[in-house]
């Protein structure tokens, strides 16, 4: 494909005529004196996106795609110029070098036919990997957040940084830092789990790996987005403002403190607030409180859906006018909020130039920090300069995401079914056992983009669980029947099923989810679930399976929690896993082989009922089991930070340094951990508190901080947590984030309902009233001896 660039007639530029292309000069001055510079419409441009390519080759990729009349092509959207340009590599499916030179074309185009020639930034969505043909796809999210292990995923984030930096795009839309509050969401697998220390912890670690790499993180989604009621995506949150203080808002505030570079609105509304059109939230909250500094983006359509969803604006141009002075800078994915829109309603008073300059200052700032402004700008992609090609699946980038879906596997129970024996008849069942798309999450390319186009393949290579399994263990007979989709209500592969479990010595069962976008699959965007019993007759299957009596290993891929628990007296082993990417297949056959040992952990419960939720660990005592209040009973099947591996250890001592610490202070607690078994494995050491007696209702556990420690058998570690009690903080009566004196009791253990050691700390000295930036992380180190 050739794009030819028009003359559009203006003379070339010179360094004297663009002082702010001198990179001695402080960005602050460069900023000013280009900012000086523009026009109104120069200036709303650097606001404004465009979104070329967006007719997709399978479904539409976001929604409203084809809801609006598309702007026209960059002669027209980017005659002023332009901010950012959207998804270069994440829309088509083509080779990647050819987007890079399609990308260099654009730029070209923008700078040429633009008066002062400021080059635009690129998005693309790195949720699971680049959303591109031919990209890294690893494991989602969720499965990250199994690991545990947030050194593991900055390195995650630093190679999609490297790849996303090679390929000349600019900005990174991830990670999704919503803390899970009902696992009928379909985003659930987006996120990093239902704790928000962990949520935390994990985000941190993934945007300090993609900026260290140059590129530039976007968190969303700001907020609430996850506590929609119903569990629907885009739909009206029934939270309070102390809910929302003490479990949305805290991965936000971290990640401002840890230097984000951007944030994205969340679609949902707060007590009938959009936040896309929220001062409180985005300037007050974020700006004025946290001190952020960088550029707040909008979710894809924001601004139009307050004209058409929540109603707040007569038309664009007022829609526009009350995102700039709530504080957004940027319109994704094109211009209909801000471009023209925003232009009108300035000049007819509605919004104040002055907000559209404090806007492109925020702009202009990161694009001079990217050398978008410097004189000797390249609008070549690395990648091209370097003369190709480009490949975005290199081998170690594939090693990475097989360290991570090994790593994030959880074993739920084992009553001898596991490891699998390496000879005899194992029978294969399941919708999940044989599609690889079923290991992917709803933003990977294939799922996104290709969902109804099997013919263009899946970009990269990926191996089912069953033809992993066949290579792990070659000397075994395998017999695979599917037994049902993983969707539509087909029972007729069920007596198959049967039949093949009746002859066989034991059969692993795999069930769960097909990832997709607005009701295309059963877990992802858009794709929320009535209840949590496993999609179409899946179930079905499983009791059919069942009731053969041979011993069978459950396997549930999925993206959310589902309500297996009734299963777990009657199988021989169950695992979870968490859409572990394009090497889940290796890597879940290792597991089950016994070729690695599984050190996965629970990041949400796994609930008995179907029905009973939304309900996460992050509770209070009045929603524990009551049986006297209520018939149901809410206990999960298996615990927030549940996971066994093929040996065993032991957490059996808890010690504080001190009695005693003052409400603005510091204490560590000491864990000893020990591999009692007879194989190297790895423990998570989870440390948890309890504030007994408070002025509101507190959780009946909530994390405190946790450590994945790698044993020797035999060997013994003692795990130091440094905590600062910002850590213990909370909302007290009057709407204020305190610390309040009194007893702490802490608890150590290898799950949220597993805590053998404990302790307990008391706070001295007067309520203290947090101001700016909590001190949420915890310093671990690991004593070996």
């Amino acid at each position: 494909m050739t794009t030819i660039i028009p003359d559009h007639g203006h003379p070339p530029h010179t360094g004297d005529d663009r002082p702010w292309t001198d990179p001695a000069r402080s960005t602050a001055e460069r900023v000013e004196l280009l900012l000086g510079r523009l026009t109104l419409e120069e200036k709303v441009a650097q606001l404004s996106s465009a979104w070329e390519d967006v007719e997709p080759a399978g479904p539409e990729v976001a929604p409203g795609t084809s809801l609006f009349d598309r702007p026209g092509d960059l002669d027209e959207t980017a005659r002023h110029g332009l901010g950012q340009l959207t998804r270069p590599y994440g829309t088509v499916p083509r080779p990647a070098i050819e987007h890079s030179r399609l990308l260099a074309a654009r730029q070209r185009q923008i700078v040429e036919q633009s008066r002062l020639g400021i080059p635009a930034m690129a998005h693309d969505e790195c949720l699971t990997g680049i959303t591109a043909y031919g990209a890294t796809i690893y494991p989602t999210s969720l499965a990250m957040a199994a690991t545990f292990d947030p050194e593991l995923i900055r390195r995650v984030g630093a190679a999609i940084g490297a790849d996303l930096a090679e390929a000349g795009v600019h900005q990174g839309l991830a990670p999704v830092i919503d803390v899970i509050r009902d696992y009928r969401w379909g985003r659930c697998e987006e996120t990093y789990g239902e704790d928000p220390h962990l949520v935390g912890e994990m985000g941190e670690a993934y945007v300090r790996g993609l900026q260290g790499a140059g590129v530039y993180a976007t968190v969303k989604h700001f907020a609430g987005y996850s506590a929609s009621m119903g569990g629907r995506n885009h739909a009206p949150v029934g939270i309070g403002r102390r809910e929302l203080a003490d479990v949305i808002l805290p991965p936000f505030e971290r990640l401002v403190a840890a230097g984000v570079e951007s944030v994205m609105n969340s679609y949902a509304e707060i007590d009938g607030e959009a936040p896309a059109a929220s001062r409180w939230l985005l300037t007050t909250l974020l700006r004025d409180e946290w001190g952020f500094e960088g550029t707040v983006v909008s979710d894809y359509w924001s601004l139009p859906f307050l004209v058409d969803s929540h109603r707040v604006a007569v038309d664009l141009p007022a829609a526009g006018a009350l995102a700039l002075h709530a504080g957004m800078d940027v319109e994704l994915p094109d211009q209909r909020g801000f471009g023209p829109a925003l232009v009108e309603a300035v000049r007819r008073n509605d919004a104040d130039e002055a907000d559209v300059d404090l806007a492109v200052r925020r702009v202009l700032r990161q694009k001079a920090a990217l050398g978008l402004l410097d004189a000797d700008w390249d609008p070549e992609p690395p990648a091209l300069r370097a003369g190709g090609p480009l490949d975005l699946d290199k081998p170690a980038n594939r090693e990475l995401a097989r360290t991570v879906a090994r790593s994030s596997a959880v074993l739920l129970s084992n009553e001898g079914g596991l490891p699998l024996p390496s000879a005899g008849r194992i029978a294969l069942i399941g919708p999940c056992a044989d599609d690889v798309r079923t290991m992917f999450g709803c933003y990977s390319f294939p799922n996104h983009v290709l969902s109804d186009r099997d013919d263009l393949g899946d970009g990269v290579e990926a191996v089912s669980l069953r033809h992993a399994l066949a290579a792990e263990l070659p000397a075994v007979e395998w017999t695979y029947v599917r037994g049902c989709p993983v969707r539509e209500a087909d029972r007729g592969g069920i007596p198959a099923a049967v039949e093949a479990a009746e002859r066989a010595d034991l059969t692993v069962l795999v069930v769960g989810d097909k990832a997709g976008m607005f009701g295309i699959g059963t877990s992802g965007e858009g794709c929320d679930a009535e209840d949590l019993r496993l999609p179409g007759v899946q179930e079905e299957l499983v009791d059919a399976v069942l009731a053969t009596g041979r011993p069978v290993v459950l396997v549930v891929n999925s993206g959310r929690p589902y309500a297996v628990g009734r299963f777990a007296p009657v199988t021989a082993a169950m695992v979870q896993v968490f859409l572990p990417g394009e090497e889940g297949g290796h890597a879940v056959a290792e597991l089950l082989s016994g070729t690695a040992d599984f050190s996965g952990r629970l990041p949400v419960q796994i609930p008995n009922s179907p029905a009973g939720q939304p309900y996460t660990y992050l509770h209070p005592p009045l929603g524990d089991r009551q049986s006297w209040l209520s018939n149901l009973d809410p206990t999960p099947a298996f615990p927030f930070g549940h996971g066994l591996s093929y040996t065993t250890f032991a957490i059996d001592t808890l010690a504080v340094d001190r009695a005693h610490v003052p409400v603005d202070g510091r204490f560590t607690v000491a864990v000893r951990v020990r591999n009692t078994g007879a194989l190297p494995g790895a423990e998570t050491v989870q440390l948890y508190f309890t504030d007994p007696v408070a002025q509101v209702t507190r959780p009946v556990r909530a994390l405190l901080a946790f450590a994945k420690v790698p044993l020797e058998p035999g060997e013994t570690a003692i795990v130091r947590f440094d905590v600062h009690t910002d850590r213990l903080a909370f909302t007290g009566v009057d709407g204020h984030r305190i610390v309040e004196p009194g007893e702490i009791l802490l608890y150590a253990g290898s799950s949220s309902g597993r805590t053998p050691a404990a302790g307990v700390v008391r706070l001295v000295g007067e309520e203290r009233s947090l101001t700016g930036i909590g001190r949420y992380g915890v310093p671990v180190v690991v004593d070996r001896g």
